[in-house]
């Protein structure tokens, strides 16, 4: 068995890896072909999908309009080799400037990292984003390619 198949997070654990992350860096394509990586707050759907919404004006919003590949980072454990854990997700973003999905996508976003929030927390949440819908553009993306590492699984062999 190579390292690779060996630090591979199965895909519960890449499940429970993305449902703890609040921050993800998105890289976009800028027009001159540099990367363009800006953190982002963001949220998983239940098909896998990947989604956050910024501002409309925003630099990645022209780059992904130009062109949709883009680059999904997640990571943690810096500090210590051996801590080291992430995911990596290649994909096409799609552009979504309905405001209702617009709004369904901060919910998402917003209520991530709440335990098991109700409907009426969810409802709350939806009247507080609903303002700023206007303002902003969806980004959806959907997994071509998921690379992941977990450095713990190695047991502190290299």
């Amino acid at each position: 068995m190579s390292r690779r198949d060996q630090i591979r997070m199965t895909d519960a654990e890449l499940k429970t890896y993305l449902a703890k992350a609040q921050t993800m860096t998105i890289c976009s394509i800028n027009k001159d072909g540099t990367p363009h990586p800006m953190p982002m707050w963001f949220g998983v759907e239940p098909d896998g999908a990947v989604v956050m919404t910024t501002f409309t004006k925003s630099q990645k919003i022209a780059n992904i309009a130009r062109d949709p590949r883009v680059t999904l980072l997640v990571e943690s454990g810096g500090a210590v080799y051996s801590n080291l854990k992430g995911v990596a997700i290649y994909g096409r973003a799609e552009l979504i400037r309905d405001d209702e999905r617009v709004v369904d996508i901060l919910t998402r976003v917003s209520t991530k990292t709440l335990d098991n929030p109700d409907d009426k927390t969810r409802e709350g949440i939806r009247n507080a984003v609903r303002g700023t819908a206007p303002k902003r553009t969806g980004i959806r993306i959907r997994p071509d390619k998921i690379v992941s590492w977990d450095h713990s699984k190695l047991g502190g062999v290299y």
